[in-house]
């Protein structure tokens, strides 16, 4: 088994959300934060960590961040509710649960 991967849901300045993945969950955010993030995000920031899973591997990470993408706005924010928000240390992993599941799955 590969080492263990995320897929994660940033909440842009301009209020659009951005799902991608990463081995290194803070260090991804950092990035985003830090101009050396997607494209996407270098004129969007600050972003905001809004959701994630770690998954077992790249392979499964690629493949819900594919599934992700593909929901509509309302089912991203569907997820996004149900996800608990985390204080001031938003961004670290050890703070949020771990395998959370989707209940948009089938829609």
């Amino acid at each position: 088994m590969g080492a263990k991967a995320y897929t994660y849901i940033l909440r842009c300045a301009d209020g659009s959300l951005y799902t991608g993945w990463t081995n290194d969950l803070a260090a991804r955010i950092a990035a985003h934060n830090s101009g050396h993030g997607a494209k996407y995000t270098r004129s969007r920031r600050p972003v905001e960590l809004v959701y994630f899973e770690e998954l077992a591997d790249k392979s499964a990470a690629l493949s819900r961040e594919w599934h992700i993408k593909h929901m509509t706005r309302e089912q991203k924010s569907e997820l996004i509710a149900g996800f608990p928000v985390a204080g001031p240390a938003q961004g670290k992993a050890s703070d949020r649960p771990q395998n959370v599941t989707d209940k948009s799955k089938g829609a």
